[in-house]
């Protein structure tokens, strides 16, 4: 299978958003962003705003990695490979390098293991078998940590706003917590007019374990977790761990940001970071002319509106003996273009041998899906069977632009029939 754009994940709390939340011990389905940062994007967002990270260099070249680790003048460095996928710790690289993290006292040894990561491509857990080629590094400060902390900011639609999540027990699968000691896990909502106040700060900071002194200076960064949660209007900032060093530091050791990909067109900074490199380019495309796609492996391309629809579509293909090659989701507001062009990034996957369309028109017009069918049709001189199931409005003007059209378009009453037809199309080439 390609690369997933739907994880499912363990939830830990019940009433946060339906795409990151939901009933304990339950599994949801959540979309991947559009948006990827890479860990030192990331970090660099946090440092920018007070926020306490280790200190870090990034080098593209195993001579600026080098260089990068004689300046930082520590006792240890921490030498990552920058890649969005996780488990890089236990990766392996194809140049024979096993992990893509390394801890060493020696800068010299930086370089030469910058030279073993980049340029290579690291195959973890999470990525395709044949890994992902590792174009940068982080040469950072590795810092001992004393204790372990979660913390975490998102949005909670039971609460209208905001949420902090936090727990002592952090460095761990917090889902794992919440499920085992559940009394561990600690909730404090934030008044969006208000923001964090001390107290909820200072209480939250207490209830992490932060004792004396430190437990001033974790408020503190709760707080300026909290600004940068409104600076780049982030829908989560997780931070995973929240640590203590034996020096008495409160540090943020590793974090995921989510973005709200509406607000796009005032975070045009942040969003110009995005790392596409790693994606399908079939979704990169798409997600240029708002659609949104997702490659799987099999061999009848899904054209749809709406997410639910996709993964019902994905099922019922399955159900009667075939594999969905990919799910498109229109979404609404659809324009004739976006059908052409989805119909152009269909047929450009040499997997696809059939193309079933599901269109529910509520919002979406069945006109103009019809229009941009048989446009895509004729221009593209379309080579594999098309199914076509069609209902909602406008829907009689639609099958009459189909029928008419004098095009091997074939109709279908249902999505299982449509599913049916799908699959018998491609027994019968």
């Amino acid at each position: 299978m390609n690369q997933f754009a739907w994880v499912r994940r363990p939830l830990i709390w019940p009433d946060a958003p339906p795409l990151t939340i939901g009933l304990r011990g339950s599994t949801a389905v959540s979309p991947r962003r559009w948006l990827n940062l890479q860990e030192y994007q990331s970090k660099k967002l946090m440092q920018d705003s007070g926020v306490t990270v280790q200190r870090f260099f990034v080098a593209d070249t195993a001579s600026e990695a080098l260089e990068a680790a004689k300046r930082l003048k520590v006792k240890e460095i921490v030498l990552k490979a920058q890649i969005l996928a996780g488990g890089r710790g236990k990766g392996v690289f194809d140049s024979g390098l096993k992990g893509g993290v390394h801890l060493t006292k020696e800068p010299a040894a930086v370089g030469e293991l910058a030279g073993k990561m980049l340029g290579f491509n690291l195959t973890t857990k999470q990525t395709p078998k044949e890994g992902v080629k590792v174009k940068t590094v982080m040469v950072a400060e590795a810092l001992d940590i004393s204790r372990e902390t979660y913390f975490a900011i998102l949005m909670d639609r039971s609460c209208n706003g905001p949420v902090m999540v936090g727990s002592p027990q952090g460095g761990v699968d917090i889902e794992e917590v919440a499920a085992t000691t559940p009394e561990l896990i600690f909730k404090e909502v934030i008044d969006i007019f208000e923001g964090v106040r001390d107290d909820q700060a200072l209480r939250m900071a207490a209830n992490l374990g932060f004792k004396g002194p430190l437990e001033k200076q974790a408020a503190d960064q709760i707080k300026r977790l909290y600004e940068l949660f409104l600076k780049v209007d982030a829908t989560q900032v997780e931070v995973n761990p929240l640590g203590e060093t034996p020096e008495g530091q409160v540090v943020c050791f590793d974090a995921k940001i989510n973005f709200d990909d509406n607000a796009e067109f005032r975070q045009k900074a942040v969003f110009a970071m995005d790392d596409t490199t790693e994606s399908d380019p079939l979704e990169t495309e798409a997600a240029k002319y708002d659609l949104k796609y997702i490659g799987l492996d099999g061999n009848i391309a899904c054209f749809v509106n709406g997410a639910g629809l996709a993964m019902a579509t994905c099922d019922i293909i399955d159900l009667h003996g075939g594999k969905p090659a990919n799910f498109l989701d229109l979404g609404g507001g659809v324009k004739e273009n976006q059908v052409y062009v989805a119909f152009k990034l269909l047929t450009a996957d040499p997997k696809v041998e059939a193309i079933l369309v599901n269109i529910f028109g509520g919002i979406v017009n069945c006109a103009i899906i019809a229009n941009g069918i048989t446009k895509a049709c004729r221009e593209l001189e379309l080579k594999v069977p098309l199914v076509v199931r069609l209902e909602g409005t406008n829907v009689q003007e639609a099958k009459r632009i189909l029928s008419e059209s004098g095009l091997p378009i074939t109709s279908a009453s249902d999505l299982d029939d449509a599913a049916k037809k799908a699959v018998a199309a491609i027994a019968k080439k």
